[in-house]
């Protein structure tokens, strides 16, 4: 994905009387750039991206596998009882478990063993390798019990817990509504973004890049308060496999190069396109084309694009 967004009408730069202010900083193991669109001498503009770009820490701080001191591993660390949540947490686990639902098991957050000992496994702060003890092996969404009520999360036998399609997807949302009042942002967390309102110049343009040709681009599209979300096989990668599982059979995700998806929230985005990726190219096109508010552009390992039936509204 391509993090950089423009105007598509350069007129505009002359008439819309507003400055950005622009920071960046590493967080969930990627860069993270914050845009925000402000009035002139807007002495609140550097506070409130402060506040967003804080979502990612605290978002991480929550629901990653790699930080032995995470909520997640906290909660990894207790087999067969009860525990209780933050309501983040408690959110990223619950979604998680619907998409898993809805794609009968081809996307699952239980994957986190099979990953880690696939090689998926090193804190990019400290370097350490977490690979999970032996007494942790197979398992799926079946065996995480949830309580709405209580906020209670029971893990019915030792498995470990992989959010990485969820959390930062979470992150990006929550940073959006801490921007949700100024006239325009921009969040660029690792090429997956949220474009609130307008840019400094106009429109929101993003470019899709193409998994199979480097420094080219497949589209570029126009956006308005909406994420789009890529998944690909060339993102994170070791030897032998991807990072994107199909977990009904434990091995890598197969028949696409990437996926791109628009949707209300980056959240929403980041987990339909990496289940689609699990469910293979053409149960992937009809589980994205099935659900509402949402477009993507899948690209195939042969180079096809297969665009669901409302992308090409985004085009320009």
């Amino acid at each position: 994905m391509e993090g950089t967004c423009r105007s598509s009408d350069e007129t505009a730069r002359t008439t819309l009387p507003y400055e950005t202010t622009r920071q960046s900083r590493i967080a969930m193991d990627t860069a993270i750039t914050i845009e925000l669109v402000h009035e002139p001498d807007d002495a609140s503009a550097h506070a409130a991206v402060e506040q967003a770009l804080g979502w990612f820490t605290e978002v991480e701080r929550r629901c990653s596998r790699f930080d032995p001191a995470s909520e997640l591993s906290q909660l990894c660390a207790t087999t067969n009882a009860a525990v209780e949540v933050s309501p983040l947490l408690y959110t990223a686990i619950q979604f998680a478990c619907l998409v898993a639902e809805s794609t009968e098991g081809a996307f699952d957050p239980t994957v986190g063993a099979v990953l880690a000992r696939a090689g998926f496994a090193r804190n990019y702060v400290t370097g350490e390798e977490r690979v999970p003890s032996s007494n942790v092996g197979a398992a799926s969404w079946h065996d995480v019990e949830l309580d709405d009520e209580a906020h209670t999360v029971r893990l019915v036998q030792p498995l470990l817990l992989d959010l990485g399609a969820v959390a930062k997807g979470m992150a990006i949302d929550l940073a959006a509504e801490a921007l949700r009042a100024y006239p325009g942002f921009a969040i660029d967390a690792g090429g997956d973004l949220y474009l609130g309102g307008t840019s400094a110049d106009g429109a929101w343009l993003v470019g899709i890049a193409h998994p199979r040709k480097p420094g080219e681009l497949a589209t570029r599209v126009e956006l308005r308060d909406l994420a789009v979300c890529t998944s690909g096989d060339y993102e994170r990668r070791t030897s032998s496999s991807t990072h994107i599982l199909d977990a009904r059979a434990g091995t890598s995700a197969a028949g696409l190069a990437s996926i791109s998806v628009i949707a209300p929230g980056a959240m929403v985005a980041d987990a339909l396109g990496t289940a689609a990726f699990a469910l293979g190219p053409d149960a992937g096109w009809q589980f994205l084309e099935d659900q509402s508010g949402i477009e993507a552009l899948l690209i195939l390992e042969t180079n096809e694009a297969r665009p669901t039936s409302g992308w090409h509204e985004y085009v320009r």
